[in-house]
């Protein structure tokens, strides 16, 4: 594929944005005046698309899932304006490599993770934006914490001067149908609302990084305020 012709990325980039507000007109009570953050999810794409998205069509927040990756393109990234977020396992002793280079990390689930990331954030100075990954579907193969480990890990960040609590982030099972995500979202967006409100005392409300391509929409119903949108943003037409 040429990089001069990437226009269906323009046309996959409209019909999301579309499929994103109709879902969120569809949303009621507390959810319904929630904005809503396209991250789109760059993992099968390479430097040359994501410059595309960023500069000629205005996507500004990406999302990283490998530290090596994110590592191996980040000169050939234009990067001015460019927010990108941390969004996949993070294995402790790779932390250092990304504690510079990104804005926030969406997938922390253990005490050793907060500690290096507190260790690595205080080096250079800042404060790190993280979510809090919640097992939403409870199953072993994937990462983030169980429902019910949640409300305490929470309180347990307090301790960190350098890690700032901004959310939650879930990934759930993946099912037949999209409806079918409808439950694990409504679960998790209750308990954090919860968490947040009763436990933490937040007047602002959380982030809540819920839905991926197949799933965006149930989860933008239920409250998702960022959706993690990669295939069917880079997918190119059939027969290109």
């Amino acid at each position: 594929m040429s990089e001069l012709d990437l226009s269906y990325m323009d046309r996959n980039l409209a019909l999301i944005r579309q499929r994103i507000e109709a879902a969120k007109a569809r949303r009621v009570g507390a959810a319904a005046d929630r904005d809503v953050t396209l991250l789109a999810a760059i993992k099968y794409t390479d430097a040359a698309h994501v410059n595309y998205l960023h500069r000629v069509l205005g996507v500004n927040d990406v999302g990283e899932n490998r530290v090596q990756q994110l590592l191996a393109r980040w000169e050939e990234l234009d990067r001015e304006g460019l927010r990108i977020h941390f969004i996949g396992t993070l294995q402790t002793n790779k932390v250092k490599y990304i504690i510079d280079k990104v804005c926030m990390i969406h997938s922390l689930d253990s005490e050793a993770l907060a500690k290096e990331i507190e260790k690595q954030a205080a080096k250079h100075g800042l404060v790190m934006d993280v979510l809090v990954e919640i097992n939403s579907g409870m199953e072993e193969s994937k990462s983030g914490l169980d429902p019910d480990k949640v409300a305490d890990f929470c309180l347990s960040l307090a301790k960190y001067e350098h890690i700032r609590l901004r959310g939650f982030m879930t990934m759930a099972p993946k099912c037949e149908k999209t409806e079918d995500y409808r439950k694990y979202f409504e679960k998790t967006s209750r308990q954090c609302l919860d968490i947040w409100q009763k436990k933490l005392h937040n007047i602002d409300e959380p982030i809540l990084s819920m839905g991926m391509s197949q799933s965006f929409e149930p989860a933008i119903e239920e409250g998702a305020t960022v959706v993690r949108v990669g295939r069917a943003l880079f997918a190119e037409p059939d027969g290109q």
